[in-house]
């Protein structure tokens, strides 16, 4: 552990990702700005272009808010809002393509934890070992699941 200037403990992070929207939904964006010009161009066209930046404005603001963080440190998981002790996880997998696919439809148990992104096709399971937590896995989207599932399964 090392100390934040104001003196309190910080843990290091050993494995840590964006869950960033995919550059298309960039694209939907610009389109539902652009979109808006037409929308009130009839009005007035200086209120589309107004409308066109207030939407572009709200809609990254709102993906940006939204996107969730993974971080492993040698005691926590943390995946989106959610945090666990590690010591509370169990046994780690990767899945892609069709496997991916399976883990996020008919494999899923309708009691885990999901942080899932469809623009992100891999997931890594996450057993969760507490036996005072109902939910029995984590779900979650990733650009890197084996460098996830590495840092996870590396000892804490």
């Amino acid at each position: 552990m090392s100390t934040a200037a104001a003196g309190s403990p910080v843990e290091t992070t050993t494995y840590e990702e964006r869950l960033w929207p995919a550059p298309w939904i960039w694209v939907v964006v610009a389109g539902a700005s652009v979109a808006s010009i037409f929308t009130f161009a009839p009005i007035n066209l200086t209120t589309g272009f107004i409308a066109a930046v207030v939407i572009a404005i709200i809609l990254t603001t709102l993906l940006i808010l939204s996107t969730p963080r993974i971080a492993v440190s040698p005691t926590h998981l943390h995946v989106g809002r959610a945090q666990i002790e590690r010591r509370f996880l169990g046994t780690v997998e990767a899945f892609t393509g069709e496997d991916a696919t399976a883990q996020r439809g008919i494999k899923l148990n309708g009691t885990a934890y999901l942080c899932i992104r469809g623009w992100i096709s891999p997931v890594v399971r996450i057993e969760i070992t507490d036996p005072e937590d109902p939910t029995p896995y984590w779900l979650t989207s990733t650009r890197r699941p084996e460098q996830l599932t590495a840092a996870l399964t590396a000892s804490a």
